[in-house]
């Protein structure tokens, strides 16, 4: 976009080199900083470190553990990643995060260059600035699970596809497009599962009756394409088989078919769950959000209809999680790169009224923030909580007034932009909730410190020797094994764990009682060992007369030692 005669030179970021080296620059700053900004939480983010650190130690690539215990419940792309990540950077926060950090990058560029090549430089760069401001994709791409590699695989899926498709590509670039599509719905098997492939092809058949394009079949290069898919995924899965017989029947009827049709995780929620999170995590587009699904909606008039693709995209796998009985926020995060896409569209010939109606609704969230978190005081005192977590939550209430007025300075400053200068106004919303997000996160750190249990590990590591045992008793510490570097033996409470244990019923004690006698007897001879407990069986423990020393403890764990003094 050139500026009009009379104008300021560089009236849009876009038109200048300097402008955009800078905010990319101040952008990656931010983003590689808060990888490492941040002690990991549970659960997620300590297991799947978890898993690569062990790992790392056995070097076993093939079958996954988790607390030295078999894990099937996700393909292992994720740990081969961070395990790749940990040998060459050493174990640590930042480590743990880097792939997914990597990958929530991978999918602003996928989308940058996509929508230029598809639609129009412009609209690919405002795809890029849309997808890397959304407030839950860049959260996401800073916590390390699963979610987020999935949703970039996936990506690379789509934006394969939409490469391959679009009116005016090459025999080369349908060709190579296509083998990426491939290639990115194999990564996705390996990250999380059959939804890599499943989604994918449910959304082409979709596609296909509603845009009447039957001729997209012929342009699939599905034998080259097949070959390709293939030989990423079936290695491993033949392997993990081979070396585990119990392998596939957990994974391919419990994890994928049970957990979909029923509650066996726990996890089923209403309905409804996705759609706050999708109004919040868009944000802040939230103002586009409609208009962009309408703009998929209508005929293009063309053999490869792009947008009804990236609609048919976002609903059908917003709809199916919907349906599904195990939710989990990170869930959604497959649609945000086709959001970007739409919501970028929709941005280019956005006027100014619209503009200023999204600023206005940013506007409004963002007061809206600031007057919950100087109010909320007055409420979290009112609680039986222990009075540590009372004074984390109104901690996290600084950082929440914070983040709410960057939002409200952002909106303001996008609604004086709005009307001359749309680039800047939509920069300036991007901008700020980027910002803001970031914030919210590493004002949770105070909190995430606490539920992982990590002021307490200097207190375990002087107790420690390379033969003490260490005991979870009644739960499953998902950070505190990372992070002291060793495994811990489950009592009583198999939680996920539990198939593994089935197949390795000697790495657990499943009776509290023996564990009471196996304490007792180390104890009574003066041998070193420390659990990890539950409070309220510490309560229990404490009835019974069970022989112990308190190391540590808070609300969520009690921590105790066989011996009566420290450890030498």
């Amino acid at each position: 976009m050139k500026p009009s005669s009379g104008a300021a030179p560089y009236s849009s970021p876009y038109d200048s080199p300097r402008t955009l080296w800078l905010i990319l620059i101040g952008f990656l700053l931010v983003w590689f900083y808060m990888l490492g900004a941040r002690s990991l939480v549970p659960t997620d983010e300590g297991r799947y470190a978890e898993m690569a650190r062990e790992m790392l130690v056995t070097g076993d690539w093939i079958t996954p553990r988790l607390n030295a215990i078999k894990y099937f419940e996700k393909p292992p792309l994720q740990a081969w990643m961070n395990t790749i990540t940990f040998a060459l950077f050493g174990v640590g926060d930042w480590q743990a995060r880097l792939w997914t950090g990597l990958c929530g990058l991978l999918g602003i560029a996928l989308v940058g260059y996509t929508g230029k090549k598809v639609f129009s430089p412009r609209i690919g760069m405002h795809a890029a600035v849309v997808l890397a401001s959304s407030l839950l994709w860049a959260a996401s791409s800073h916590f390390n699970s699963l979610d987020l590699g999935v949703a970039a695989m996936m990506a690379i899926a789509l934006c394969g596809l939409l490469l391959s498709q679009r009116n005016g590509a090459t025999a080369t670039e349908q060709r190579n497009g296509m083998l990426m599509c491939w290639a990115g719905m194999a990564l996705a098997v390996l990250s999380k599962g059959l939804i890599g492939v499943v989604l994918p092809g449910a959304v082409l058949v979709l596609y296909t009756f509603l845009a009447r394009d039957w001729a997209i079949w012929r342009r699939l290069h599905m034998g080259k394409g097949l070959l390709l898919f293939f030989a990423i995924v079936c290695p491993w899965f033949i392997l993990v088989a081979l070396k585990n017989p119990e392998h596939p029947e957990f994974f391919f009827i419990h994890e994928h078919f049970q957990r979909f049709t029923s509650d066996v995780h726990k996890r089923n929620k209403p309905v409804t769950f996705f759609i706050p999170l999708l109004l919040l995590g868009i944000l802040p587009w939230l103002g586009f959000l409609l208009q962009s699904l309408v703009t998929g909606i209508r005929n293009e008039g063309r053999a490869f209809q792009p947008k009804k693709m990236l609609l048919v995209w976002t609903i059908f796998i917003f709809v199916f999680f919907s349906a599904s009985h195990s939710k989990l926020t990170g869930y959604i995060l497959p649609i945000f790169p086709s959001l970007a896409l739409l919501i970028a569209i929709q941005l280019e010939k956005a006027s100014a009224i619209t503009m200023k109606w999204a600023a206005g609704l940013l506007f409004v969230i963002g007061l809206a923030g600031l007057i919950g978190g100087l109010l909320a005081p007055a409420f979290l005192t009112v609680t039986d909580r222990p009075p540590i977590e009372i004074a984390l939550n109104l901690d996290i209430m600084h950082w929440v007034i914070a983040a709410c007025a960057l939002l409200i300075i952002g909106s303001i400053a996008a609604w004086f932009y709005a009307a001359r200068q749309k680039d800047w106004s939509l920069m300036s919303m991007a901008i700020a909730t980027y910002l803001a997000g970031q914030i919210l996160m590493l004002g949770y750190e105070p909190w995430g410190y606490y539920r992982a249990g990590l002021n307490h590990l200097a207190a375990i590591q002087a107790e420690l020797k390379p033969d003490t045992p260490i005991y979870s008793v009644g739960q499953y510490e998902q950070c505190l094994p990372f992070y002291l570097g060793r495994t811990m033996t489950l009592v009583e409470f198999p939680d996920e764990l539990a198939f593994g244990l089935q197949q390795e019923p000697q790495l657990w004690l499943e009776k509290r009682a023996d564990f009471v006698q196996l304490w007792r007897d180390k104890a009574a001879q003066q041998q070193a060992a420390l659990a990890l407990v539950n409070p309220r069986i510490y309560d229990d423990f404490v009835k019974l007369g069970v022989p112990m020393r308190v190391v540590a403890q808070n609300s969520k764990r009690v921590i105790i030692s066989t011996l009566p003094g420290a450890a030498h």
